[in-house]
């Protein structure tokens, strides 16, 4: 640390981190393994530059932290998880066999399979609300360009699909097919229906306008346009039920006061008062907070 190769901001730098790693390793032995976790993360700042990220990819990022403590709870010392860890990668690293390669769409950049497979291309998921939100066109066309890349990793067969409905928040809600489907030329698409249809619904989808006149000429607008007058234009659903008033109280409430609980945005606090669904929390970063039960989990 102390060579003259190192410049000044350097070698501060580098002594900090050193420190660091030498005050956590005196903690060995006075705390869990999941708490010291949870201290590195906190003190390195790490957590704290996810919370502050405004990218699409920073909630995952977070939530990887948090499973990263949630998985090490299942043994009860440091050394265990690690020489499970180790396990796992000797596993990941044997080239034997058949196996699933699992990776986002800029990673399969270069990358070529027999067959791919191409989950959730839904409207507001892919291309993502966000990038059209933040550029437009532009964001459009990038999020395209990711589509080609992976339709394009495929040597045979290239298999996408989207959900119907999709848990978010908490909440089903109902999804359409992303834009990029059905620009897919009808000779190179072999189309494959689940037994479960959107059914009704169809006629409450924003795709189901007359765009006669629209410029807009890909194949698949082309063969949509030809097919409208085949759609099945039903009435949605009728759900007979009953509303009742639910009563609030702090004894309906799952959480307790004083209690450890994590919140995605937040990171890790206490509960110091609860009112129905909502908690008050002192966050150890954040300060004081009022959140709602549903977006923090016990810890």
């Amino acid at each position: 640390i102390d060579t003259e190769e190192l410049k000044p901001a350097a070698r501060r730098a580098l002594t900090g981190f050193v420190r660091a790693v030498t005050h956590w390793r005196s903690l060995v032995d006075t705390m869990t393994h999941t708490e010291l976790a949870e201290l590195v993360l906190d003190e390195s700042g790490y957590t704290a530059m996810w919370q502050a990220d405004k990218s699409p990819d920073a909630p995952g990022k977070l939530e990887n932290l948090k499973e990263l403590v949630r998985s090490m709870e299942e043994f009860e010392t440091l050394t265990g998880y690690l020489e499970h860890i180790s396990l796992v990668m000797e596993a990941a690293n044997d080239d034997n066999g058949d196996k699933v390669s699992i990776m986002t769409l800029h990673a399969a950049t270069g990358l070529e399979f027999e067959s791919v497979f191409l989950p959730g291309w839904e409207e507001g998921l892919f291309p993502h609300q966000r990038s059209l939100d933040e550029s437009g066109t532009k964001g459009l066309e990038e999020e395209r360009r990711l589509a080609y890349v992976g339709i394009t990793r495929a040597k045979q067969r290239a298999t996408i699909s989207f959900a119907g409905n999709r848990r978010t928040h908490g909440q089903w809600n109902a999804a359409l097919p992303s834009r990029f489907i059905d620009e897919l030329p009808e000779t190179h698409v072999e189309v494959a229906e689940s037994d479960h249809g959107v059914g009704g619904f169809l006629n409450q989808s924003r795709f189901n306008t007359d765009f006669s006149s629209s410029s807009y000429n890909s194949p698949g607008w082309q063969r949509a346009q030809n097919n409208r007058s085949s759609y099945k234009q039903s009435a949605p659903p009728t759900i007979n039920a009953r509303a009742e008033p639910v009563v609030s109280s702090t004894s309906s409430s799952a959480f307790k006061r004083g209690e450890r609980i994590f919140h995605q945005k937040f990171g890790y606090g206490r509960i110091e008062a609860i009112e129905g669904n909502k908690l008050t929390v002192a966050f150890e970063k954040a300060g004081t907070k009022k959140v709602l039960e549903n977006y923090v989990e016990k810890h």
